[in-house]
């Protein structure tokens, strides 16, 4: 949770400090950058570094991760322009990727079946709480002392999480020599790095048709060819190539890249739509998109409950369902903007997303040994990170779409309100469309999954 607790709150922190930050060092038309370098940073090393505490060891791989977290934000807080701060913060994405998916997979060595989707709640109020807190200290450090503490307040965060770790966490991994993957390593983060990349920018930077846009996309098509011709004949592929001929694994990380897509229109537009239509203060608007991730961790911490008497698939559907549901009352909401409702509607969303995150990503990491589960989490939460950056791409389109066809501009109300309803239509069509990866999930029971001989074989784990 401490280590978790690194990311979320780095996750919220900065958004309200940036006015002051730009009034320091200047650099207004880069500081986007900022975000879209700490997303792209970690989502492209997760699979690295996933493959790696697979071969040897999770503590390792995790200090490493808060090491870089913890070198970055020192750094990002002594920079001294915009450019500086965009690298700094790239180092802080790189050990984002490994703090993220290890602390997860961590969670999967440590519990049994039944008692993670309780523990996974706990994270996830980690999440909930950072909702909340990150906004408030980001926003307190700006106006009362500098920006610059906002990336300070992370050396003793990262020496406790560290501290705690080394402490109380203890596994015995069996040393052998291994061949690192090195040429499939590299071609796999150029390659994501440029989809990822073109995905961001496109539309924003650049035009989709332009030739950066048309160059990103090809390289990195022919890159991802050429990993998986490699991945072929390694003796150690850093990304197996069976994680994608096993359905179990297929289908809950399409869930998961719907939950992404579903995640990033509500956390990017929520705000601006309240602020914008129903003169919302950025405070207000910010709690109304924090109730989501209040009814996350409510029902990610009942979900076993469900999962162990209808089963995963059931669950997920069940939590889709809600999902649906509530991204149909936003979309109802924008046509009487109300920060209230709108936060019900947040707040039914996360209620569906904690009964589908948590019970299919518990379903993926138990159906394989301790060997494997670093790469399966790995790959559920890079999906979720690239369906977060789909999803920016596409929202984005779709809501400066609307707002050029009504030739208001962008500083109108009913603008940002036409705008924010197609972007929540977006959505609920996200979460129906995630539907399809449920009905493709196979039926496993907990009994199906927990008993496997294969997950006798993990190393001695203790905390």
């Amino acid at each position: 949770m401490l280590c978790t607790g690194l990311v979320a709150i780095e996750a919220t922190i900065l958004a309200t400090a940036v006015p002051s930050i730009v009034a320091d060092i200047g650099g207004f038309a880069q500081f986007p950058w900022l975000f879209s370098i700490y997303l792209l940073a970690q989502a492209v090393s997760v699979p690295v570094y996933a493959k790696l505490a697979d071969t040897v060891g999770r503590k390792p791989i995790m200090l490493v991760g808060i090491g870089a977290f913890l070198v970055g934000s020192i750094l990002a807080g002594f920079a001294w322009d915009m450019t500086s701060l965009i690298v700094f913060r790239a180092i802080q994405g790189l050990g984002a990727g490994a703090v993220l998916p290890v602390s997860i997979t961590i969670t999967g060595d440590i519990y049994t079946v039944r008692e993670r989707a309780r523990v996974q709640g706990y994270i996830a109020s980690v999440w909930a709480a950072s909702s909340v807190i990150g906004p408030s200290l980001g926003g307190l450090f700006a106006e009362f002392l500098s920006w610059r503490w906002i990336f300070f307040v992370n050396i003793p965060l990262s020496l406790i999480a560290a501290w705690m770790l080394i402490r109380n966490y203890h596994e015995t991994v069996e040393r052998k020599k291994h061949r690192i993957d090195i040429a499939g390593a590299a071609v796999l983060t150029i390659g994501l790095t440029l989809l990822i990349l073109a995905v961001l920018e496109g539309g924003q930077a650049w035009a989709w048709t332009s030739w950066q846009s048309i160059g990103a996309f090809g390289v990195a098509a022919l890159l991802i060819v050429a990993f998986v011709l490699i991945e072929r004949r390694a003796a150690e592929p850093v990304l197996p190539l069976w994680v994608f001929s096993r359905r179990l694994i297929v289908t809950t990380s399409l869930i998961s890249l719907g939950v992404g897509a579903v995640l990033i229109g509500l956390t990017s537009y929520v705000p601006t739509f309240l602020e914008v239509s129903a003169g919302a203060t950025p405070i207000i608007s910010g709690l109304a998109v924090a109730a989501l991730t209040l009814g996350w961790p409510i029902s990610a911490s009942q979900s076993g409950r469900l999962y162990l008497r209808i089963g995963f698939r059931n669950t997920a559907f069940l939590g889709l369902g809600i999902t649906v549901l509530g991204a149909a009352g936003l979309v109802a909401a924008t046509f009487v903007p109300n920060p209230v409702t709108a936060a019900l509607a947040c707040f039914v969303v996360g209620l569906g997303l904690g009964l589908v995150a948590s019970p299919t990503l518990i379903a993926a990491q138990s159906s394989v040994p301790w060997s494997e589960r670093g790469v399966v989490t790995g790959a559920n939460m890079f999906l979720r990170s690239m369906g977060s950056a789909v999803g920016v791409a596409i929202f984005g389109a779709v809501a400066n779409g609307v707002i050029g066809e009504s030739g208001l501009g962008a500083h109108s109300g009913a603008a940002i309100q036409a705008a924010s309803a197609a972007v929540f239509i977006g959505v609920a069509i996200a979460a129906v469309a995630t539907i399809a990866g449920a009905v493709a999930m196979p039926r496993a029971h907990v009994d199906d999954i927990e008993h496997r001989p294969a997950e006798q074989a993990a190393p001695a784990v203790t905390s």
